[in-house]
C-alpha cells in the first residue's frame, strides 16, 4: 500500500455515463485485480475503483458516474494531480489458468479485465473475452482487447449491439480457467453455468478500504473476509453463493 500524487494526463468519456482516467506515477507493484483509493476534492472519502490497466508509468481507471463522488471525479482535469493509494486488494492469480484463460465482464466489471489479459498475453496465453451490457451506448473495452490480441465476444441485454442475451449464453463448455468481474446476479449464473474452476472478484460498498471499518464483509466458506483486504478477487469454489 503506497500513497502518492499522481498527475492526470486525459478523463474522458468513453460511454453512457462511464469514464476513463489516465494517470502517470509509480506503478510498480500494482496487480490485475486490485483497486486504488482516490482523494476527491471537496470529499472526506476516498473513492475505491478497480485498476483497469498499468502500460509504463501509466495507469488507467474506467469508473460509471453512479454518485457524488464519481459525478466529481469525471470533472477532474489533464494536468491536474489526484491523491491516490495504491496497492490495495487481493488481486487475480494469473498462474492457475493453463494456455487458455477466459475472461468474463458484466458492465463496470470489465475494466480490471483489460490489466489482466495484457498480463495474460504477455505470458503467452490464449485469451477469450465475454463480455455484457445492458444496451449498445454502455458497451466499452472492445479495442482494448483487440489490441491485446484477445479473442472477444459481445452482448447486450436488448440485443441493440453484439449477440442478444447474457454473457453465459456466450460461453462455449467446457470452459477453460476463467476469471470473472461484474454483478451478483453474474456471478452466479456463472458458478451455475461452467462451475468453481476460476476466480471472481466481488463488489461491495466499501467504507475505509484498507480493512479497518469491516464493513464490506461478506460470508464465505471458510468464515467472514473483507472484500477490500482479503477480496476483492476471491477463488470461485470459496463463496457462499446461493446458486
Amino acid at each position: 500500500m503506497e500513497s502518492g500524487e499522481w498527475k492526470i494526463e486525459r478523463n474522458e468519456r468513453i460511454a453512457e455515463k462511464v469514464y476513463r482516467m489516465v494517470l502517470t506515477g509509480k506503478t510498480d507493484g500494482i496487480r490485475p485485480g486490485q483497486f486504488v483509493e482516490i482523494t476527491i476534492p471537496g470529499l472526506f472519502l476516498r473513492r475505491p475503483i478497480s485498476v483497469s490497466d498499468i502500460h509504463g508509468d501509466k495507469l488507467t481507471l474506467i469508473y460509471k458516474v453512479v454518485g457524488q463522488g464519481t459525478d466529481r471525479m469525471s470533472v477532474m482535469q489533464a494536468g491536474e494531480t489526484a491523491d491516490i493509494l495504491t496497492g490495495l486488494g487481493n488481486g487475480y492469480d494469473l498462474s492457475l489458468c493453463g494456455n487458455e484463460a477466459l475472461l468474463i465482464g458484466g458492465g463496470v466489471g470489465v475494466p480490471p479485465l483489460i490489466f489482466a489479459a495484457r498480463q495474460l498475453r504477455q505470458m503467452g496465453k490464449h485469451v477469450r473475452v465475454v463480455m455484457g451490457f445492458n444496451t449498445r451506448g454502455e458497451v466499452f473495452g472492445e479495442e482494448a482487447f483487440e489490441t491485446l490480441g484477445c479473442e472477444m465476444a459481445v452482448c447486450t441485454m436488448d440485443g441493440s449491439y453484439g449477440k442478444k442475451g447474457v454473457v453465459t449464453d456466450l460461453i462455449e463448455l467446457p470452459a477453460p480457467y476463467y476469471y470473472a468481474c461484474g454483478p451478483l446476479p453474474m456471478l452466479k449464473a456463472i458458478l451455475r453455468t461452467i462451475g468453481t474452476q476460476g476466480q471472481v472478484s466481488m463488489e461491495e460498498r466499501m467504507g475505509c478500504g484498507v480493512g479497518l471499518c469491516m464493513g464490506c464483509t461478506i460470508e464465505t466458506k471458510t468464515g467472514f473476509r473483507r472484500v477490500c483486504k482479503e477480496g476483492p478477487v476471491f477463488r470461485a469454489e470459496e463463496l457462499e453463493i446461493d446458486r
